[in-house]
């Protein structure tokens, strides 16, 4: 450690005078945080939590701020032992109490709140609004399952809007050139973040519509705290997306993060790359669906070839020996030339016997109709004779 020699003002200075602390960083912030841990070492605190964020460890990290505007902000640390001891499930924007102790995290010198305990101290200021407008707009119909539209099942070109800088669009096309390097990217660049993102997110939307150059959109952004992401809770927003003709996809933050935009959007993915992987099918899927198309096709008109090819062999089967075909054609002439010559020599001596029968007939009627009339005028000329 270092010690510099101090002159005190108006006095000459000595040969060896009284030294000064000075404090190694290391050494201020260890003793800082020893005041603090002995001054607060169990204390309750009441704010808004913000940022909040499970490890893979079972550590949780979030900051605890105060409502009503006020800019005052506590990092958290709750370690997985304690986690583990919670009852309901934190989430941004809820209000809560957390008890614990205040500590200075070493290695940057910032001062954390270690939490041992969390219970729910209420909704929080913007998570009520949070709740009141989709209350609201739910009344209005624009979150119902029956309005949604289904996705184009193999779109050409996809919509992103965002911000240019946002790692969510680097995710977006890092997942669309692995997974569907055949579908185009189209980007429609909006703040997502900020006073100003509602009002240029709910133009980029318009304008993809209007340009009407891609088959849907995908909405996103990364992931941050319920303020980074109340962009997509405002009205104008969720009312873009309830108003645009092409089907939506909205991958805003991490799987834990729900905002308004979620539930006004055709299907909600829990983050950018998930969206990307939903709205576009992999170009695998593609190729064994163009495969199974093709290997149908193949079967038509092999059947198609198998039932022409049976018939053409029918004919030429038919046709293979003219000769023998002819000759069979001739016999079959010849047979019916017989049966009609045979026919008309049993039809013409049929004819002669029924016209002799005829006669025969006739000649008996006439000799017995000529006795018949001779008896008559017989009978009259003995009348005749009679009256004489």
């Amino acid at each position: 450690m270092l010690a510099l020699p101090m002159i005190e003002p108006g006095a000459s200075a000595p040969l060896a005078a009284p030294a000064r602390l000075v404090w190694e960083v290391s050494a201020l912030v260890h003793a800082m945080g020893d005041a603090l841990e002995a001054r607060f070492a169990a204390c309750s605190v009441k704010g808004d939590i913000s940022g909040f964020q499970r490890a893979a460890s079972g550590h949780c990290y979030f900051s605890l701020k105060d409502g009503a505007g006020r800019a005052a902000l506590i990092r958290c640390a709750m370690f997985r032992r304690a986690a583990s001891l919670l009852d309901f499930a934190p989430a941004d924007g809820q209000t809560v109490i957390a008890r614990g102790r205040v500590s200075v995290y070493e290695p940057r010198g910032e001062l954390q709140f270690i939490v041992e305990a969390l219970q729910q101290g209420g909704a929080g200021a913007l998570y009520e609004q949070f709740l009141r407008l989709k209350a609201r707009l739910e009344a209005e119909g624009l979150f119902e399952p029956a309005r949604k539209r289904a996705l184009p099942r193999y779109p050409r070109r996809i919509g992103v809007v965002t911000s240019l800088g946002a790692a969510a669009l680097h995710d977006v096309a890092t997942a669309l050139a692995r997974r569907a390097p055949q579908v185009e990217l189209v980007v429609y660049p909006s703040l997502v973040q900020g006073a100003d993102a509602p009002a240029a997110l709910g133009e980029a939307i318009a304008l993809a519509n209007r340009r009407a150059e891609v088959d849907l959109l995908i909405v996103c952004r990364g992931g941050g705290s319920l303020e980074d992401l109340w962009a997509f809770n405002d009205e104008r927003v969720v009312r873009a997306i309830v108003a645009s003709r092409l089907p939506v996809v909205c991958g805003v933050g991490h799987e834990t993060d729900v905002t308004l935009a979620d539930f006004a959007a055709d299907l909600r993915a829990p983050t950018p790359t998930a969206a990307a992987e939903i709205a576009a099918p992999a170009r695998a899927e593609c190729l064994a669906v163009l495969q199974a198309a093709a290997g149908t096709m193949r079967q038509r008109v092999q059947r198609a070839l198998d039932d022409r090819r049976q018939r053409l062999d029918r004919a030429a089967l038919r046709i293979a020996r003219p000769a023998d075909a002819m000759q069979r054609q001739r016999q079959l002439l010849a047979s019916l030339q017989h049966r009609l010559a045979v026919a008309a020599r049993q039809s013409g001596a049929a004819r002669a016997q029924y016209e002799r029968q005829t006669a025969q007939r006739l000649r008996r009627a006439a000799t017995v109709l000529r006795g018949q009339k001779a008896q008559r005028l017989a009978t009259l000329a003995a009348r005749l004779d009679a009256l004489d």
